[in-house]
């Protein structure tokens, strides 16, 4: 809310193709006074708003799932502190002016409406879009619906509650689905351009994501408005927790019948690794049947990266984020649909490959399997980039691409005793920092995702086969996993419908930046969070002893370069008992003294700067 002067430039960001799309040609000499006078330029002011909101946002790090503990201070540990001030807040408000503006020009606006009625609907997208991600980080914040200027009465105006912040957001999405064009209709030379469809998945996720706080949060992070927090006001004829639940459920049911959309399936062609090619699909160069980013339809609302124009430029494939935890790597299913405790199929830990037998193509997709081998990057780190159609042994690299697992100095940070390799690529044309795959806000298989998970809600933990048929099932195929039914669950006593679709949810949604806001919502996060972080089994199986088939001089494992050792009794790890225990011998990562999240995690603090500028801006509670 600092930035208040007229915006004097507007960007053209142009979508006639993938390059214009993404190539930014400055109009230095046109000035928002008369900018806004054709269709053409609130077409530009419009795509605008993609480059501006839309970026890599990829998360969970530090969280229960998560092996990857080189964060300071750790989220997942609560080690939050009141900042000075927060990027959410200056960019969400910043670029909340942008939409704005369009907004109040297009009531201006001399020309036929409908000319412009799309551009106006994807500046309500955007601006629903900015009050989410507030809404996320802090609970109730100021409204913003008009263009500021320095004596605006919002600059010093109290908070708003959560409630009036997500009335404000379905009011704007409403717009949004009105006027945005179907998918079906969207040529593929703009592809990537919002639809109604995309308005109506993301309304979906935000009455998913608000019933389900007010259920098992309620109004325990709101404060009083008076001396603390936003307050708990709702204004009239806000949504009960059913209302929007049905509405969840029926906004996904439209985007599943409207067959806009469909779920990245090319097991034929990649086997096992199939899901791994959904997340660094580039150009046909990148996977080994030849596909481009026009293969996927999956991806509903994403951030359009293309080389050389716009990479991403944060190193993922050098880094590796997304490491499994102990926990993540037991909530994977087999292949016979049920988890590792009761399948009859899963192999156990003797071996370094035994986990990796029968399971969930999630898993194989997304962690590298012992001494299997695989490509590099680039070209040439870990050997170099992939060279499809010739065997490892003739890539005349002389490098041995077999994965050995790292369990010998914590130091390194992530990759501990396993390697996530989500959102990494194996292109020989991605150096460091040069990768350039699309990266999702939110996919298909999150609305298939939220329609079982409303429907189960609705049920009082009941859901139909019919319903997981049309939802969670169709993801359990891709996945190679057998159906989940109500015939499948009936015979265990630790497995329940309403556990198993919140499973789906994590293993599917890992590395996308849902798992703290999922837990949160179900007001878990404080049981889910408390828990040691542990990987691998060593004590007892093959790792403990196994010499390093690169080094035959050192072995697998290192014993006294982990402070914390291994578990020395079973321990639980989540607060739904159908997630199995951590048996002894796991090597620990990261102590439960360690792990102090609490309610007043739920929402984070408010910058100290924006209190001191505005003292109506009460403070979270606990902060």
């Amino acid at each position: 809310m600092k930035k208040i002067g007229l915006t004097a430039i507007v960007t053209a960001f142009m979508f006639a193709g993938c390059s214009e799309y993404l190539d930014q040609e400055p109009l230095d000499s046109v000035t928002e006074a008369v900018y806004f006078t054709t269709p053409e330029q609130f077409e530009l002011a419009a795509n605008y708003f993609y480059r501006q909101s839309f970026g890599y946002d990829d998360g969970d790090q530090s969280s229960d799932l998560s092996g990857n503990l080189e964060i300071s201070p750790s989220y997942g540990q609560g080690q939050t502190s009141i900042p000075t001030s927060d990027g959410i807040w200056n960019n969400n408000y910043d670029q909340m002016r942008e939409a704005n503006q369009l907004i109040e020009k297009a009531a201006e606006y001399d020309g036929n409406q409908s000319e412009i009625t799309s551009y106006v609907a994807t500046a309500h997208f955007f601006r629903a879009w900015n009050h989410y991600k507030l809404l996320l980080r802090f609970g109730g914040v100021p409204i913003v619906t008009r263009s500021l200027d320095v004596d605006s009465e919002e600059l010093l105006a109290p908070r708003n509650s959560r409630y009036e912040v997500v009335n404000q957001i379905f009011i704007d999405l409403d717009v949004a689905i009105a006027g945005l064009p179907s998918e079906n209709t969207i040529p593929d030379s703009e592809k990537g351009k919002l639809s109604t469809e995309a308005a109506k998945s993301f309304k979906a996720r935000i009455l998913l994501y608000e019933a389900t706080w007010e259920k098992y949060v309620g109004t325990a992070t709101d404060g009083d408005g008076l001396n603390v927090g936003a307050g708990s006001n709702k204004p009239a004829g806000y949504p009960s927790v059913e209302e929007m639940l049905t509405e969840a459920k029926q906004q996904s049911l439209a985007v599943i019948n409207s067959a806009a959309y469909q779920l990245w399936d090319h097991r034929a062609e990649f086997g096992d690794r199939n899901l791994f090619y959904l997340f660094s699909l580039e150009d046909d160069g990148s996977n080994p049947a030849g596909l481009s980013k026009a293969n996927n339809r999956e991806f509903i609302i994403q951030t359009v990266y293309d080389n050389p124009l716009r990479r991403i430029n944060q190193n993922l494939t050098h880094s590796k984020k997304h490491t499994p935890s102990r926990k993540l790597m037991d909530m994977y299913l087999c292949s016979d649909g049920l988890p590792v405790q009761h399948s009859s199929v899963f192999e156990g830990y003797d071996e370094m490959i035994s986990e990796f037998q029968n399971r969930d193509y999630r898993l194989t997709s997304f962690v590298s399997e012992p001494l299997k081998e695989y490509w590099g990057w680039g070209n040439s780190t870990n050997g170099g980039g992939a060279q499809y159609g010739v065997d490892f042994a003739d890539a005349g690299t002389n490098f041995d691409y077999r994965y050995v697992p790292q369990l010998t100095s914590p130091a390194a940070g992530r990759n501990i005793g396993y390697q996530g390799v989500k959102l990494t690529t194996e292109d020989k044309g991605s150096e460091t920092k040069d990768e350039s795959f699309n990266y999702p806000h939110l996919r298909y298989a999150e609305v298939l995702l939220t329609y079982a998970e409303a429907s189960v809600e609705l049920g009082g933990g009941a859901i139909s086969d019919s319903d997981l048929d049309i939802s969670i099932n169709k993801i359990r195929e891709r996945s190679n996993v057998a159906p989940l039914t109500n015939a499948l669950i009936t015979p265990y006593a630790d497995l329940n419908m309403l556990g198993e679709i919140r499973r789906e949810r994590a293993i599917e949604l890992f590395g996308e930046n849902q798992r703290f806001n999922d837990l949160k919502r179900w007001g878990i996060a404080e049981e889910e969070l408390s828990h040691a972080v542990s990987t691998t089994y060593v004590i007892g199986t093959e790792f403990e002893t196994a010499v390093d088939p690169k080094n035959p001089s050192s072995t697998i494992y290192n014993p006294s370069a982990f402070s914390y050792g291994t578990t020395t009794t079973e321990q639980s790890v989540s607060s739904y008992a159908g997630i199995a225990t951590t048996k002894p011998g796991a090597l620990i990562l990261d102590i439960s003294g360690n792990r102090n999240f609490s309610i007043s995690n739920y929402i984070d603090p408010i910058p100290s700067v924006q209190i001191d500028q505005n003292p109506e801006l009460l403070q979270n509670p606990g902060w």
